[in-house]
């Protein structure tokens, strides 16, 4: 069956090259049950952070803000970063089921004011591409006077809200199961373990001693790359980071529910932590 266009098959007879772009995705149609569940939620806000140009053409930055009912102390403000590679909307979607459990269990959020960033990368989900349509990888160009204006603005969001927590989503087609990057020893134990162990559920976890280079055990990583997301070094009050990657080679509902419980778990287990340090 011959699937060329008219315009290829002329091409292609002259003996010349046929270059097939990859079809447009609409970041729109991506996010369509996320907007429908914030114009009927009393918890969930859409709030998008920030306009761009790219080649002439207009882009915003999606932002949700899911406020949970009032705990005992301070809010806590958990920023949850998805898609900041094009190709990898899996994270986008596991936010949308995040919100869909927490609309029927809003208790699951107390004290917190989560901020969801579903789409770091417009053009690169667009173009279904890792990079941006500037060429470039996102996530190596945090907090290096990097001009990308996702990555300006992004920063912009980091700092003024001061997170307590951040968790990017990612996914990984050369991996079997799922794994994370975690900060500090004390969170590895508390809140990325706990996560992993009930992903598990539906995804294996990866138990090779080496993974995306780095040293790993029970699918945990202490180190990561220059230029990823996540906050600038010497606060006073760092956040935790967190970073969880399912396999991409997997089923796209088992990654969605994965992260969704991987999330719900850490937003349980993190409150346990705060309630504990209040009381020592």
């Amino acid at each position: 069956m011959n699937c060329l266009t008219k315009t290829e098959e002329a091409a292609s007879s002259q003996g010349n090259t046929v270059k097939v772009l990859p079809e447009k995705r609409a970041v729109d149609r991506l996010l369509a049950q996320l907007d429908q569940l914030a114009e009927n939620s009393d918890h969930l806000f859409k709030k998008s952070f920030g306009e761009f140009e790219s080649n002439g053409q207009g882009y915003s930055m999606p932002r949700y803000v899911y406020l949970g009912p009032k705990g005992g102390g301070d809010t806590i403000r958990i920023g949850i970063f998805a898609a900041i590679h094009g190709d990898e909307p899996e994270g986008t979607l596991a936010l949308t089921r995040l919100v869909s459990v927490l609309e029927k269990n809003p208790e699951l959020a107390k004290g917190y004011c989560l901020f969801l960033y579903p789409v770091c990368n417009p053009t690169g989900f667009e173009d279904n591409t890792r990079y941006s349509r500037s060429g470039k990888d996102l996530n190596r160009e945090f907090w290096n006077g990097s001009l990308e204006p996702e990555v300006k603005l992004l920063e912009t969001e980091i700092w003024t809200h001061a997170f307590d927590g951040i968790i990017n989503l990612h996914t990984d087609n050369t991996s079997d199961g799922i794994y994370g990057y975690v900060s500090g020893a004390v969170l590895s134990e508390n809140l990325l373990e706990p996560a992993l162990r009930e992903a598990e559920q539906f995804l294996p976890r990866n138990a090779q001693r080496q993974i995306d280079g780095f040293a790993a055990q029970n699918g945990i990583i202490a180190q990561c790359l220059n230029g990823v997301l996540k906050a600038p070094l010497n606060l006073n009050r760092p956040p935790f980071e967190i970073t969880l990657e399912t396999p991409q080679r997997a089923s796209l509902h088992r990654q969605v529910e994965a992260f969704s419980i991987a999330l719900q778990t850490i937003l349980v287990e993190y409150r346990y932590l705060m309630a504990i340090a209040q009381n020592i």
